[in-house]
């Protein structure tokens, strides 16, 4: 209390936009979750699409998070906002951002200083954000250089190489769903070869199954990319998949050792679920192909790493606007001791 004023502390929020998924959370400035939730991006068949359906999924990120800020801290000061999203964010656009429909049209980094004035907004691709999360706190602490493998909706890397994230001229580092997939598709653009995300992902996977005809039990609703790893041992068809899948994920992922030589690879995203069974086979690959095989793990946050560097986007921004005249090269170095926030906030699921 200053004066007979009473004062709240201030917050920072998080916001995963995820191919699947929405992930919010408030926190207090050290990174304590106050509040978090967790929705579906898609709401229904019947959803918009295009810019449309684009600003309508961001729509529901933002009342999402303004609810949370009502319920948990409605008297405190929004200091920042930190976002992951699929592709590579800008104020006017995001790039390679092919998951949903009319998102590469959406000026995120000018609706979210819109959505939330006053407050400092941070943002970055998911995948590179859960790298910077794993390296700080998680499976890929103390590792130069490390890669965070992203299986999910989608498919990308993240390489850390002296304590930090390795961004790229366009901040397309990493991007390994566009590689090619055959000698056949050198020179060959975009729109003419079918890259490697559109076969080695969750939702490629998804797709193939959907082509060959295979389907869940009646009322279970459309097949999805764990199913092929379920049930593949007592269906032919879906065992021919889920190989083919895990033998091209593998030619990539030993590929990428050969070229980054890694100490530790650690794989997260959704379908981080069927560790079990990917698990032996990349390890297999990566120790006969590489000349120097990395370790392969599991993400410490496999499933909420994105939004756990979200939070650390934000805390990061507010300790800096409460650090007048340094420059974040200081301000970082700040935050290599106790006072960097940590990922206290995940004890309990996200609901």
């Amino acid at each position: 209390m200053l004066g007979g004023i009473v004062t709240h502390p201030s917050v920072v929020a998080g916001i995963d936009f995820g191919g699947s998924k929405i992930a919010v959370a408030v926190c207090d400035l050290s990174g304590n979750r106050l509040a978090s939730s967790r929705v579906d991006t898609r709401v229904g068949d019947g959803s918009p699409g295009g810019l449309a359906g684009a600003r309508a999924i961001f729509d529901r990120g933002v009342r999402i998070t303004r609810e949370l800020l009502a319920a948990a801290a409605p008297d405190s000061e929004l200091d920042a906002v930190g976002v992951a999203t699929f592709g590579i964010p800008a104020e006017d656009r995001v790039r390679l951002a092919p998951a949903i429909d009319g998102w590469e049209s959406l000026p995120l980094g000018r609706e979210l200083r819109a959505a939330f004035p006053g407050a400092q907004i941070r943002m970055a691709t998911d995948v590179k954000a859960a790298a910077a999360a794993e390296y700080r706190w998680g499976a890929l602490r103390g590792c130069d250089p490390g890669v965070y493998l992203n299986l999910g909706t989608g498919l990308a890397a993240a390489i850390v190489a002296g304590g930090q994230v390795l961004n790229g001229e366009a901040g397309a580092a990493g991007e390994i769903g566009y590689n090619l997939r055959a000698i056949a598709d050198v020179g060959l653009s975009l729109d003419q070869r079918v890259p490697l995300e559109d076969a080695v992902s969750g939702l490629g996977l998804a797709r193939q199954v959907s082509a060959r005809g295979l389907a869940r039990p009646a009322g279970a609703g459309a097949p999805t990319a764990a199913d092929v790893f379920d049930t593949q041992p007592d269906d032919p068809e879906l065992a021919d998949l889920a190989t083919g899948f895990v033998t091209e994920l593998s030619f990539h992922l030993v590929n990428l050792a050969i070229c980054i030589n890694p100490a530790r690879i650690a794989v997260g995203g959704g379908m981080a679920g069927s560790w079990a069974r990917l698990q032996p086979d990349l390890e297999r690959a990566l120790n006969a192909g590489a000349p120097f095989p990395p370790q392969l793990v599991l993400a410490e946050f496999p499933h909420e790493a994105p939004l756990i560097g979200a939070v650390a986007l934000a805390a990061d921004a507010a300790q800096q606007q409460r650090s007048p005249g340094r420059d974040a090269q200081h301000v970082a170095a700040d935050l290599d001791g106790h006072r960097r926030p940590s990922p206290v906030w995940l004890a309990g699921d996200i609901s």
